[in-house]
């Protein structure tokens, strides 16, 4: 994946960021707070009223943002975001599902075992959490959380900078996806537990044993995502 430090030279910021890269991280910020929806088409000049960031920084950022496939530009017209979709749906979870299937079993072999422990602390901790009191707002924005701190360190071990780099774009749509995705305290529930028999399986290093829990995982999210149960 780009970045907009890979965009040509802009003026910085008084924190010494560039302002391209502070476009990119509004404009993903303001489609993630659902302020656009996805799929919204805008003009070049309503995002810069809503990122407070000039036309130049801001076209520079708009550029990576097509390379990463959030966003077309369409000349003389206007900024298309892409929209969740059956095909991005099924194309995110396949680029999961292969990367991951190979990552996960190295974490199962290599991963501390206190930071796995960690881990699993938190997730048992918000389960029992969400069984107790259902699902507050701030145990539903904690779910987001716990998603990362799983298949981050799961794509972490396997130390490849490439394969984070091009993670990080999926995570993007991953995100997209989740927009319109309605969360219930059951729904909660079972990912959470599908993520426990992840984490159970890389604790006690079975490495074959976490990748098919890994497998029903994703199968049972893209299920979710497309509204199968």
């Amino acid at each position: 994946m780009t970045t907009a430090r890979d965009a040509p030279e802009d003026l910085a910021s008084p924190d010494g960021r560039r302002l391209s890269d502070i476009a990119y991280a509004r404009i993903l910020e303001i489609l993630f707070e659902r302020r656009l929806p996805a799929g919204a088409f805008v003009s070049q000049s309503e995002l810069v009223t809503l990122t407070g960031v000039s036309v130049a920084p801001l076209r520079d950022a708009l550029r990576v943002l097509e390379a990463d496939g959030i966003v077309t530009i369409h000349p003389r017209s206007g900024i298309e975001f892409v929209k969740p979709g059956l095909e991005l749906t099924r194309a995110t979870y396949q680029f999961r599902g292969i990367v991951e299937a190979a990552a996960v079993a190295v974490y199962a072999e290599t991963a501390d075992e206190a930071d796995m422990a960690a881990v699993e602390r938190s997730h048992r901790s918000a389960l029992e959490a969400i069984e107790r009191e259902g699902l507050t707002p701030p145990l539903r924005d904690g779910l987001e959380t716990l998603e990362d701190m799983l298949h981050n360190a799961i794509i972490a071990s396997l130390r490849n900078p490439l394969i984070e780099t091009s993670y990080r774009r999926i995570h993007n749509y991953l995100r997209i996806l989740r927009l319109d995705r309605k969360i219930t305290p059951p729904l909660a529930l079972r990912s959470i537990r599908e993520h426990l028999a992840i984490i159970e399986a890389c604790r006690r290093r079975n490495a074959a044993e976490a990748q098919a829990a890994l497998q029903t995982h994703f199968t049972n999210a893209l299920q979710r995502h497309m509204g199968l149960y």
